[in-house]
């Protein structure tokens, strides 16, 4: 069922719109008591305000002050309501409605072309004008993705094993955008269940990540993801090879079959014959893989940095590139979920001001990411 429900707000014409969702958004087990608690609390209605105002924040006469109030953020309710295309003209008004409605996630959108809360009054007086404008370059990392690489896990499930992957994303991702498009202000941050999100905050990517990060990773990955250990997983790489007459891959199979009949063989058997195809193969088990989709539509919306994953309770901390080989999903702040050790759980959430203050944010009147 969608609809509008329409109520007035200070100005007398808020509208908001809603969706009531298939299916269950929160799980049975989600403990949504202690949002009240971080919302009320902990979370960073200031520095969300600083960053997406850009420099726009009413402080500067040659400001947009209109800037802040175009930017649409979504909430999902505990009840499977999704409200669309709230909007706000300050730090206060924010964090009223988010304590408010303590919403179980909030996703951010991109600017309009008129305050998005007002969309219908403007299409009746004819000027159809909203329309999105602005939003950051967004790229969209999922586990998911990689189920045809990686044999630990599958699907929503990730493994300090499988994760690997998403630090060799990172890694070739900021990279490009660093030093080859000339970005400064880029934002990685944990999904909160399965994948990374990077928001790119300024303006340009290209491909010299071979030998810097995905050779390295890739040796651990053999180990981890053990690529050679069965004959299915073997036949895919030979399946890689360009190879017509099969003499290439018909000797590199008797070599596996051999190594694998031999009692405590330690040699590894993946350098064998490979030097040529071997970047090729590299590439297709380790190299970033973007879900499109969000990078192309300017009005995708995007779960934001610091909410609450509503199936796993993990909060969505940001992540130093610099040091994402040392992150581990299991260990960020989680909420506690019913039967838990709430004493413990608890304890975890506080630790997102720890979380908060170390990331380092933003920098600057700006409101810019580092």
């Amino acid at each position: 069922m969608i609809g509008d429900q329409v109520s007035k707000g200070s100005d007398g014409i808020m509208i908001v719109e809603y969706e009531q969702k298939q299916g269950n958004v929160v799980p049975d087990g989600f403990n949504s008591h202690y949002l009240k608690v971080y919302y009320g609390k902990l979370f960073p209605y200031a520095d969300i305000f600083k960053w997406m105002s850009y420099g726009n924040d009413g402080k500067h006469p040659a400001c947009d002050q209109s800037y802040f109030s175009r930017r649409e953020f979504s909430f999902t309710q505990e009840n499977d309501v999704y409200l669309r295309f709230q909007s706000f003209n300050s730090v206060p008004e924010l964090e009223s409605s988010v304590k408010e409605k303590c919403p179980v996630k909030i996703d951010i959108g991109p600017v309009y072309s008129v305050d998005p809360a007002k969309r219908h009054a403007y299409a009746q007086s004819g000027d159809n004008v909203f329309t999105p404008v602005e939003r950051e370059l967004i790229f969209d990392i999922d586990m998911s993705d990689y189920d045809d690489v990686r044999y630990c896990c599958s699907g929503a499930d990730v493994c300090l094993e499988c994760w690997p992957l998403m630090t060799i994303a990172i890694k070739v991702i900021d990279t490009a955008l660093r030093d080859d498009f000339g970005f400064s202000h880029i934002l990685w941050v944990y999904s909160g269940r399965r994948g990374v999100r990077c928001w790119v905050c300024d303006g340009k990517a290209r491909r010299r990540s071979y030998t810097g990060v995905l050779t390295e990773f890739f040796k651990k990955l053999l180990l981890s993801q053990k690529i050679f250990s069965t004959e299915e997983r073997y036949e895919k790489i030979l399946d890689m090879i360009p190879d017509p007459d099969q003499s290439i891959t018909s000797e590199l199979r008797g070599r596996w079959q051999e190594k694998r009949q031999t009692p405590g063989s330690k040699e590894d058997i993946n350098v064998q014959g490979l030097r040529r195809w071997v970047e090729e193969i590299v590439f297709s088990f380790t190299y970033p893989s973007l879900d499109m989709e969000v990078s192309k539509h300017m009005n995708h919306l995007l779960k934001a940095p610091f909410c609450v994953h509503p199936k796993t309770g993990r909060v969505c901390v940001p992540i130093d590139p610099n040091h994402c080989e040392d992150f581990d999903p299991a260990a960020v702040p989680t909420f506690p979920l019913m039967g838990q050790n709430v004493t413990r759980e608890i304890n975890q959430v506080f630790q997102i001001v720890v979380f908060a203050a170390s990331a380092k944010i933003l920098q600057g009147g700006d409101g810019k990411f580092l």
